[in-house]
């Protein structure tokens, strides 16, 4: 079995990044985006996560072996509200479907939930489209559990649920 690991990205990872997006889009979010963002070119994509990285930005990149397999993105602001538990948020956590099963998403969550600690935050929140149960299931195994706050994205065509999700970042239990 080929080695498994996840590492910061890279501005050399951006345009493999921007096709892990859309693949997983395409595989996992056919059913709740739009025909026009699933036929996204990679590379329309690819010069932001390059910004981004160039920026400081956190994006971690998941891989097995010399092969991109998932990435996470995290957010540098922390929400102060609660100075007890000041909270930071995951952007965006995708492991390419024939990936999954595997820890590369377990692996991802506890490396943004490290990425986030370091902020000071001590919780996280993630904002998941309702109908992805895969996503569900695998942040109930992890700890982490709805909120009961929802919001809805207007796509240009129908609206896209999401379920706000919340967890302790000290236990990371996947």
């Amino acid at each position: 079995m080929a080695s498994s690991s996840v590492r910061p990205a890279t501005v050399e990872d951006a345009a493999a990044i921007a096709s892990l997006q859309l693949l997983v889009w395409q595989q996992a979010f056919a059913a709740v985006l739009p025909a026009a963002a699933l036929a996204t070119d990679p590379a329309v994509h690819a010069g932001s996560w390059a910004a981004r990285i160039d920026a400081g930005g956190t994006v971690l990149l998941a891989t097995e072996g010399a092969e991109a397999v998932g990435f996470a993105a995290v957010g540098a602001d922390v929400d102060w509200h609660n100075l007890l538990d000041p909270v930071g948020e995951i952007e965006v956590l995708y492991v390419v479907p024939r990936w999954g099963r595997r820890g590369h998403g377990g692996r991802l969550l506890a490396a943004a939930a490290a990425a986030l600690r370091v902020t000071g935050a001590r919780t996280g929140r993630w904002w998941v489209p309702a109908a992805d149960r895969a996503t569900a299931r695998f942040l109930i195994a992890a700890g982490w559990a709805e909120d009961g706050v929802r919001r809805k994205l207007d796509t240009g065509a129908s609206p896209i649920v999401e379920q706000r999700w919340s967890g302790s970042l000290d236990l990371v239990a996947v």
